[in-house]
């Protein structure tokens, strides 16, 4: 049961890597300053750098995700129990990720600890199960939005002051075919009348800034701040996931905390790397379209809240955080894709009741086999 439980508990990880660890660079990505490969490479670092400083960072989240204190200290005890929830929260990532839909691993560990544990027989702290888990899952989104709509207008009041001006340009690749004041679908249109494509490349129109805030050029400036906030938030991402997938691995004999907190998030570098695509096409270009500042607005105010959640100890999701900023963002901006958006909150709602349902059936499957 042992080695079971160290594989599911590895899928688990991969399935996490593979829904989460784009979500910090998707505004680098969908706004064309990186590449797919530039930017997971990016995230991969930043992540496992969060994954290490977990060791001496995210203690109280590495005891919260053991089930302790939440289900009955006996049955958390159990490798089959850690495993059980491991499937259940695995399974329901997994599935998520095939479809591209950005989940929260955070809900699914929930839902299937609640699962497993009602199953096998146990009672449920329910002051423990909202204080600690419910009360900050529900506020988090609600405040990454709010704040999101709140800080981007100051952000691009002070660039004003500043005498940062955004001009557009209609591209093709690299290269710039057109340069306005305000880009609109007029000069958009009459700039792809006058181009011919001949390297299967589609014409785009993108934002960049002109100014210089103290002796820097504002466009130069603004694209490494935002790549900054991006590892920012993958960074936060590695500091708060990693310690909820490495509970599960305490049950095993002679591991230690540090070990399973660098295995775990070994394994979620590898899940981010090979099956990250299409969970990153959902994030960078489905749910609403932005410029530098307004990707970095996004990133910052994610990076805050889940450092700070992480710091404290409070179990926040990084999904509906990082999801949170793009959904307010794509409503200051106007350019919210409303369908996209509200697929995922559906798969919001479905994941907690999901991981418990496949938690509770993992558990009746293995009491079947093993009594």
């Amino acid at each position: 049961m042992i080695i079971i439980l160290a594989l599911i508990v590895a899928l688990l990880a991969y399935a996490n890597g593979a829904n989460d660890n784009f979500k910090g660079v998707a505004t680098i990505f969908g706004g064309g300053a990186a590449s797919f490969k530039r930017a997971i490479g990016w995230a991969t670092i930043c992540t496992l750098a969060g994954s290490i400083c977990a060791v001496t960072l995210a203690g109280t989240l590495l005891k919260n995700f053991s089930g302790k204190g939440l289900i009955e200290e006996t049955l958390v005890a159990k490798a089959e129990f850690a495993a059980c929830v491991s499937v259940g929260a695995g399974l329901t990532v997994l599935i998520a990720t095939r479809f591209g839909l950005p989940i929260s691993t955070t809900h699914g560990l929930l839902g299937a600890l609640l699962g497993t544990g009602i199953a096998a027989g146990s009672e449920i702290d329910g002051s423990k199960l909202l204080s600690s888990f419910a009360a900050p899952l529900l506020f988090s989104p609600l405040l990454a939005i709010v704040a999101t709509t709140l800080i981007y207008p100051v952000l691009r009041s002070v660039r004003l002051r500043l005498g940062v001006s955004s001009q557009s340009c209609t591209c093709i690749g690299t290269q710039v075919l057109q340069v306005v004041s305000a880009c609109d679908a007029v000069c958009y249109d009459a700039a792809k009348e006058r181009i011919e494509i001949t390297h299967g490349h589609a014409a785009s129109c993108r934002t960049a800034y002109s100014g210089v805030v103290m002796g820097i050029e504002a466009e130069k400036a603004l694209n490494s701040l935002h790549f900054l906030s991006a590892g920012a938030v993958s960074f936060a991402r590695g500091l708060n996931d990693t310690p909820k997938i490495a509970a599960l691995l305490l049950v095993m004999p002679h591991i230690s905390p540090s070990l399973a907190l660098l295995l775990v998030g070994g394994t979620m570098a590898v899940g981010g790397l090979i099956s990250g695509r299409r969970v990153a096409e959902t994030m960078s270009h489905k749910i609403t379209q932005m410029n530098h500042g307004q990707g970095f607005t996004a990133n910052l105010v994610t990076a805050l809240i889940v450092i700070n959640a992480g710091r404290i100890g409070m179990p926040v999701s990084t999904t509906h955080v990082s999801c949170g900023t793009l959904f307010g963002m794509g409503a200051v901006n106007g350019t919210a894709r409303w369908r996209t958006i509200l697929s995922i909150l559906g798969a919001w709602l479905i994941t907690l009741p999901m991981g418990a349902v496949m938690g509770a059936t993992s558990w009746s499957l293995v009491r079947v086999f093993y009594g």
